[in-house]
C-alpha cells in the first residue's frame, strides 16, 4: 500500500520508499525524501519562481535515465506551471517547485532539479551568469578550483561578484548575481571571459567543447548562458553511484582544493582527509549550520551589471 503522509496541507502518496537509489552507499528513496524536507529551507530560494526541467533517475543511475521539460503524467493540479513557449511548442509549461509540498512531490519522482538562468515570466532575461567547469581527466577538481580562482578575480576586475559551488558530479560552477540582463548579452560576456582564460592559461583552460582537446584541461562551459540552457540547482543531489550534492562551498575551500592539485589533496573539518572536494547528502545538513546558505547572495543581495561589450 502506497503510504499517505501531509506535508504543509497537501496529501501525498509516496511510494517505495525503501528501494534503493544510490548502490554505492545503499541509500534509500526515503531517505532522499528525508534530505530535501530538511533541506528546503536553503534549496527552495534558488528554484522559487523558475521554471524546472527533472533529470529522472526512478531506477538509480544505473538504470535509464531521462531528462523531462514538461509537467510528468499526474502531475497534481496545485503544482504550480508557468509558460516557457519552444520553438516546437508555444503552449509548452513547466512545473515551478515554489514550496515544500512540491519539492517532496518532485523529489518522490527522483530527479535532478535544474533550472535556467532566468524566472518564470521573464524568460531569456538572466539574473545570473554561470560557468560549468568540466575537467578533462587527468584534470581533476583541483584544476577546476585553480580556473575558479582566475576566474573570480577577473569577475571582480568588472565589478562582479562570484560564488562556488560543486557540481554533484567532476566539476564546479561559478555563478554570478546580475542585474536582469538579455540572455545574448550574458552569453556574449561570459564567452569573451572564457576566450580570454584561454589566452591567460592556456595549459589549463579551453573554451571549446571539442573532445580531443580535453585532456588535461578544464573546459570552462559558457554555453549554459544561453536562454534555453539549464544548469544543475544548488543542492540538488546527482544521479550518480553516491548520493552527491550541487554543494556551495567557500572560496577557502577552493584555494585548498586549487593547492591540492600539486600538494595530493587537503584536510577538510576536523582534520578528515579529503581529495576531492565532493560531498554526499548527510554532509549538507552540518555544513548549512556551519555556513549557513553560502549562496544567499544570488537571491538577496547586490546584483551587478554585465559590461558593455566593445
Amino acid at each position: 500500500m502506497t503510504p499517505i503522509t501531509e506535508v504543509a496541507g497537501r496529501r501525498l502518496a509516496l511510494s517505495n520508499l525503501e528501494k534503493v537509489i544510490h548502490p554505492a552507499t545503499g541509500t534509500t528513496k526515503g531517505e532522499i525524501l528525508h534530505y530535501y524536507a530538511v533541506t528546503a529551507e536553503a534549496l527552495l530560494p534558488h528554484v522559487r519562481n523558475r521554471p524546472v526541467s527533472f533529470l529522472r533517475y526512478p531506477d538509480g543511475p544505473d538504470g535509464q535515465l531521462f531528462f523531462t521539460k514538461n509537467p510528468p503524467p499526474g502531475t497534481p493540479s496545485w503544482v504550480r506551471t508557468t509558460p516557457v513557449p519552444h520553438s516546437d511548442d508555444p503552449g509548452a509549461r513547466q512545473v515551478v517547485v515554489d514550496d515544500l509540498p512540491s519539492l517532496v512531490w518532485a523529489a518522490n519522482l527522483v530527479v535532478e532539479f535544474h533550472t535556467p538562468q532566468w524566472t518564470a515570466g521573464a524568460p531569456a532575461v538572466a539574473d545570473r551568469l554561470v560557468f560549468d567547469l568540466d575537467p578533462g581527466a587527468p584534470a581533476t577538481i583541483a584544476e577546476c578550483c585553480a580556473v575558479a580562482l582566475w576566474l573570480r578575480d577577473r569577475l571582480a576586475a568588472d565589478g562582479l561578484d562570484a560564488y562556488a559551488k560543486t557540481s554533484g558530479a567532476k566539476g564546479l560552477h561559478i555563478l554570478v548575481p546580475l542585474e536582469p540582463t538579455p540572455s545574448g548579452e550574458v552569453s556574449a560576456y561570459a564567452k569573451g571571459l572564457a576566450v580570454e582564460g584561454e589566452a591567460e592559461l592556456p595549459r589549463l583552460v579551453l573554451h571549446r567543447m571539442a573532445r580531443n582537446l580535453r585532456p588535461g584541461k578544464v573546459f570552462v562551459d559558457h554555453s549554459q548562458n544561453a536562454a534555453a540552457k539549464t544548469t544543475a540547482a544548488p543542492y540538488t543531489l546527482r544521479a550518480r553511484p553516491e548520493p552527491t550534492v550541487s554543494t556551495p562551498v567557500t572560496w577557502d575551500e577552493v584555494g585548498e582544493t586549487a593547492r591540492g592539485a600539486r600538494g595530493g589533496g587537503r584536510r577538510g573539518p576536523g582534520g578528515t582527509a579529503r581529495r576531492e572536494l565532493s560531498f554526499r547528502f548527510e554532509e549538507i545538513a552540518g555544513r548549512l549550520d556551519r555556513y549557513g546558505d553560502l549562496l544567499a547572495p544570488l537571491v538577496g543581495g547586490g546584483r551587478g551589471k554585465v559590461p558593455a561589450l566593445s
